[in-house]
């Protein structure tokens, strides 16, 4: 049995015989992933990376990428092959023009990469390489801004994401195992993979999670304090998941919502079904007090009858109806 199958059951879902997109950046955590679903049968991958431009390293990212794809083709028998997708971005000039951080723009970026492959090629799975170790600090990092369930449960195995008219179905069949795991299916494997050296940067929050918060919290704590957060984490997914279907089931949207309809749900539902009627209509980087702003237009007796919403976007209420203009 292949390392990944013992530690979880997901891959049933995605048969090795059909054609999957996977991200694969030269790193350890891409790297073991892509060495694994190889070694599990999946012939048909192709594999997405993309040039951020951010590092002198990056080009050798990309080359390496390349010759990586190139050596596993040659184990390959048959018609059968790995395909190999590369792009470049700016991501420093998308940070400065959307006012984000250089790891939102990165995340951005990518995204917007994966979504035009997955329209050019007519598939729309993608595996992804994160693992518990990136579920935990993600958990912290959203704890930490003061998010609500949607943030805290922001990795699942299984997820969809619309990017520009075009929907991912994400999976992340590493999330149930640990970094130190992969260290040492690496070193058994004796894989190659390219270093980034800017993880040793403390300035990006993620690192200072990863470097000082949680072992500092283990040292405090307990050593178990990782695998409690990731099991809290598991936990939200899985609330998040019920709670996004009945948020599905509880209004018929389109471009549209009728107030009456929203204010009789209970909170929650409310938040959430704004939540994602707003992400539908293309609105993004919407955070508590903006749905709240958004929620204010149910109550009959609010005085304004429209919200601002980032990019130049409207919320107004009129004929008992919510809309966006």
């Amino acid at each position: 049995m292949n390392w990944i199958q013992t530690k979880t059951n997901l891959l049933r879902r995605f048969p090795p015989g059909a054609r999957y997109l996977i991200g694969v950046s030269g790193g350890r955590d891409s790297v073991t992933l892509l060495d694994a679903l190889v070694d599990l049968g999946y012939k048909k991958l192709i594999v997405c990376h993309l040039n951020h431009k951010l590092r002198e390293a990056s080009d050798a990212d990309a080359r390496f990428v390349r010759k990586l794809v190139a050596t596993y083709n040659k184990t390959i028998v048959g018609q059968a092959h790995i395909n190999l997708e590369l792009g470049s971005a700016n991501v420093t000039a998308l940070a400065k023009k959307k006012k984000m951080s250089i790891e939102v723009a990165a995340r951005e970026a990518r995204y917007l990469f994966f979504a035009g492959v997955a329209e050019r090629r007519r598939c729309h799975t993608i595996f992804l390489a994160h693992h518990a170790d990136d579920l935990v600090e993600t958990f912290l990092i959203n704890l930490f801004r003061g998010t609500g369930l949607t943030g805290l449960a922001a990795m699942h195995e299984v997820s969809a994401r619309r990017i520009d008219d075009v929907s991912l179905t994400i999976v992340r069949p590493l999330l149930l195992i640990w970094r130190e795991e992969i260290d040492n299916y690496v070193r058994e494997h004796r894989l190659k993979f390219r270093e980034d050296a800017s993880n040793k940067n403390l300035g990006p929050l993620r690192n200072r999670i990863r470097r000082r918060v949680i072992p500092y919290l283990e040292k405090t704590f307990n050593r178990n304090v990782r695998r409690n957060i990731w099991r809290t984490a598991m936990i939200a997914a899985e609330e998040e998941n019920w709670i996004d279907n009945q948020a599905r089931v509880s209004l018929d949207y389109e471009d549209h919502l009728n107030v009456k309809d929203l204010h009789a749900l209970p909170v929650a539902l409310q938040r959430r079904t704004l939540l994602k009627w707003l992400r539908e209509q293309g609105i993004s980087g919407i955070g508590f007090e903006a749905i709240e702003r958004v929620r204010s237009l149910l109550d009959p007796a609010a005085r304004g009858a429209k919200v601002n919403l980032p990019q130049d976007r409207h919320v107004r209420r009129r004929a008992g109806k919510i809309f966006i203009e």
